[in-house]
């Protein structure tokens, strides 16, 4: 009978152990899309107290070294990929010096419930939407910088998403990522690259012609890099001239009651009593 007790509280430890591993460390990556959308939807209203946001930390060490690689675009277009509460976002907007606009998305619409609360006072200047990072709604070589913060490696797909990133990029715009280290990267198979097999892959794979990996946090270093060739940059572009139709890939939106309205198929997505657009969900014309 003691060995039976014995094993079974070895096995209660060890299944403790794996949902730690399942729901905490990897945060339900392993478990599906809807698993991740389902934890981040549940801590939304405690995440940034969780991640212990601090307002002069931010500008530090992430809205002003952003704004120091841009300094040569006047108003920059930025996109925001899986902005969550809107750190980045809020972080941009509250420098005097930033004078663009931004497109954050992310696929946990509570957070995203966050994010317009605190972006409110910023108005037009970010548009939030509700949509997926494996399939950008917009064109090629669109947005002078691309951000993906603490997220690359809760995808489902990490080097898809990466390709995505660098395509709406527009020759010479900078892209911002931070790469997973650690004790819980390497807990992570599959979802996270060594900063070596990183920089291979954003040179070699996507069209990256400068890296630049530095130190940031302990669980993670934040790379800095530009999209080889150069064109003009995009500047402040209101969302309605960027955005493709998810049913005809037109840009030809107009803003209708509760929503948008696509003029060449008439598709129509809505958008929310908090403002963020519904792009995950179109509706029939």
């Amino acid at each position: 009978m003691n060995w039976w007790i014995a094993g079974a509280i070895v096995a209660l430890a060890l299944g403790a152990l794996v949902l730690y591993w399942l729901l905490v460390l990897t945060e339900g990556v392993y478990l599906g899309r809807r698993t991740v959308i389902w934890l981040y939807d549940v801590y939304a209203r405690r995440y940034d107290n969780i991640k212990q946001y601090d307002p002069e930390t931010e500008t530090y060490f992430l809205a002003l070294p952003v704004l120091q690689r841009l300094v040569a675009v006047r108003a920059p277009l930025v996109l925001d990929v899986a902005t969550g509460t809107g750190r980045l976002p809020l972080a941009l907007l509250e420098q005097p010096m930033f004078q663009g606009r931004i497109v954050a998305l992310d696929l946990s619409r509570k957070m995203l419930s966050v994010a317009a609360e605190k972006l409110a006072p910023h108005g037009d200047r970010v548009a939030l939407m509700h949509q997926r990072a494996e399939s950008l709604p917009f064109p090629d070589d669109t947005f002078d910088a691309v951000c993906c913060l603490e997220a690359l490696e809760f995808m489902m797909d990490p080097r898809a998403v990466l390709h995505e990133l660098v395509r709406v990029l527009r020759p010479g715009g900078l892209l911002v990522l931070t790469n997973r280290q650690g004790r819980d990267a390497k807990l992570m198979p599959g979802q996270t690259f060594s900063h070596e097999a990183l920089e291979r892959i954003l040179r070699d794979e996507v069209g990256i012609s400068e890296v630049d990996v530095q130190p940031w946090q302990v669980d993670y270093r934040i790379v800095w890099a530009v999209k080889a060739g150069n064109s003009p940059a995009a500047g402040p572009l209101a969302l309605e001239e960027v955005w493709r139709c998810p049913r005809c890939s037109a840009i030809d939106w107009v803003r209708v009651e509760g929503g948008w309205r696509c003029l060449t198929c008439e598709a129509r997505v809505a958008r929310g009593a908090d403002g963020v657009i519904e792009a995950e969900r179109l509706q029939g014309s």
